[in-house]
């Protein structure tokens, strides 16, 4: 067993404090500072994704045109989603959390390539500026953010930055999948086994695989889509003989694992939530940690329920509805899990925890409604309505950026040492669930009532269907601003955070707040598995 760490006694600065300057940050290699530069530019494209569905939902407040042409109405369309998948909930998890918290885990000092994770965030702030010159030349794309074949190589929109963003973002994500791969390898404490790792640990490390694997693959898909678009090369154009489901199976093979990509690490972060606050160890350890790993596997062979529609044999979409059907096990397993492990436990309803069983429900919903669109008969009527709008971000938004927030409110006290106010982070909860609900449940209904997605006008009967989700997002997002206000508000008026303010048993919560520069002031505390609790609950 290693020694115990002696923080008390040590004066080492922390990394906040360690080199101050603007230059010392964009050229720091800690791990906890490039966290924390992607921490900004994430919650600034968070909130600029944000406002981009606000104006359209407001469009979509009445049938007929307001105040947007159908034309800028798709813009926005596709700059929310491109904005909102591949700058925030993509990477958003891994790049900040991850990033700030698996070296600390597996109580290592860095990542194993610390100037190849600076590089990562350079690729990151490069593709977000070029989604942005996207908007500045021409207004931005109108192709949604799949960039579906043949219309992204006819259209007279703008398609090379936005394209062009993306696969530099594929190369800030299979960056940050080989560090942290490589890492849980090489630079894990001698001490610690591989079942001795926190899940969040674990998730970050399936994670990583699905980066460096499928990332390479949508890569390579864009660029056969400019060099059919600027060099004529066909491709995936019928009318030169080339083939639009090839492009629809190459970016769903990156796309589908993407979606993994994204819910993976938050479903980590649940794992390490729960059992905090329910002051019991997590039931079923290694059943969580393959399961993470079965859904990495079997989520990259799904990819093909996204196209039952487009012109597939028989054959092929039995066989992917069926592992549609499958991937949702291990899945089950996870919050099978996490709810045994709050059975009979000492369940404390502080901030992050009300965030992280929200998760679950609204997961639970987002994941049971996709197994009615892998339904091969219901997702013929089901494709392409708004039922699959309202699916998507209740697993995505409800999953991944839920999740995100809950993270942040769980580890705030250990990143910034300042403790925030519970009562409006508790009010902030409740507003978001309903607000949440009241979006996206409507569109359920009206989906299945057939009012399609991507439309920017409707027929007066799907009218107070629309009416209630425009009302319901503006609940939303009054949550999110009280949200993130309390946690910014606690920067500068917040009380200093103890070490361990939730009592958690992790390495994280062993170290000073915040971490010095090398994490740890001796060695790090591995006397005690990640979820051994002295108090804990007798199973």
């Amino acid at each position: 067993m290693a020694g115990i760490s002696t923080t008390l006694s040590a004066p080492l600065p922390n990394y906040l404090e360690a080199k101050p300057g603007i230059l010392s940050w964009v050229t720091t290699t800690d791990h906890k500072r490039i966290a924390l530069l992607y921490l900004g530019g994430m919650s600034f494209f968070f909130f600029f994704a944000m406002s981009l569905a606000v104006t359209f939902r407001l469009e979509l407040l009445f049938p007929g045109m307001q105040f947007l042409s159908h034309d800028i109405y798709n813009r926005l369309l596709t700059l929310h989603g491109v904005v909102m998948i591949f700058l925030f909930i993509i990477p958003g998890i891994p790049a900040v959390f991850g990033n700030f918290f698996l070296p600390i885990l597996i109580g290592a000092h860095d990542v194993a390539f610390p100037r190849l994770n600076l590089l990562s965030w350079y690729c990151y702030m490069a593709g977000a500026a070029l989604a942005v010159v996207s908007i500045l030349s021409g207004g931005g794309p109108d192709t949604g953010w799949t960039f579906y074949v043949p219309y992204s190589v006819k259209t007279g929109q703008n398609v090379f930055w936005p394209i062009l963003a993306a696969f530099i973002l594929g190369w800030s994500s299979i960056l940050t999948g080989l560090n942290f791969v490589t890492t849980v390898h090489r630079l894990r404490d001698k001490a610690m086994g591989w079942f001795q790792m926190p899940l969040f640990v674990w998730s970050l490390y399936a994670t990583g695989w699905v980066q460096i694997i499928a990332t390479p693959v949508v890569g390579i898909t864009l660029v056969m889509v400019l060099l059919e678009r600027f060099f004529g090369i066909p491709i995936f154009d019928p009318a030169r003989g080339g083939d639009p489901l090839l492009y629809e199976h190459l970016f769903w093979i990156y796309s589908h694992p993407a979606v993994y990509i994204m819910i993976l690490p938050a479903m980590g972060v649940v794992s390490e939530i729960i059992p905090t606050f329910s002051r019991k160890h997590i039931f079923g350890y290694k059943f969580i940690a393959y399961s993470s790993v079965a859904i990495a596997a079997i989520g990259s062979l799904v990819w093909a329920h996204h196209m039952f529609t487009s012109g597939m044999s028989d054959i092929a979409r039995i066989v992917f509805s069926f592992l549609t059907f499958l991937v949702a096990v291990p899945s089950a397993v996870k919050v099978f899990n996490w709810i045994a492990t709050m059975y009979k436990g000492a369940i404390r309803l502080d901030p992050p925890m009300i965030w992280a069983l929200m998760f679950i429900v609204l997961f639970s919903i987002g994941g049971l409604t996709g197994m009615i669109v892998a339904s091969l008969s219901l997702d013929v009527h089901l494709h392409d309505t708004s039922f699959v709008v309202a699916h998507f971000h209740y697993t995505m938004f409800g999953g991944t950026a839920v999740i995100f927030i809950a993270a942040l409110h769980y580890w705030w006290p250990k990143m910034f040492g300042r403790m925030y106010r519970v009562r409006p982070a508790k009010q902030a909860v409740w507003l978001f669930f309903i607000g949440f609900n009241m979006t996206y449940m409507p569109l359920f209904i009206a989906g299945a009532f057939g009012m399609p997605r991507r439309y920017a006008d409707y027929l007066p009967e799907y009218t107070v269907f629309h009416q209630l989700s425009t009302i319901g997002s503006w609940v939303m997002v009054a949550a999110l601003l009280l949200a993130f206000y309390n946690l910014v508000h606690s920067l500068f008026r917040g009380e200093r955070a103890p070490e361990d303010p939730w009592g958690g048993a992790t390495l994280e919560w062993r170290t000073p707040t915040p971490p010095p520069v090398l994490n740890f002031t001796g060695a790090p505390d591995l006397s005690r598995g990640p979820y051994e609790y002295p108090e804990d609950v007798a199973q």
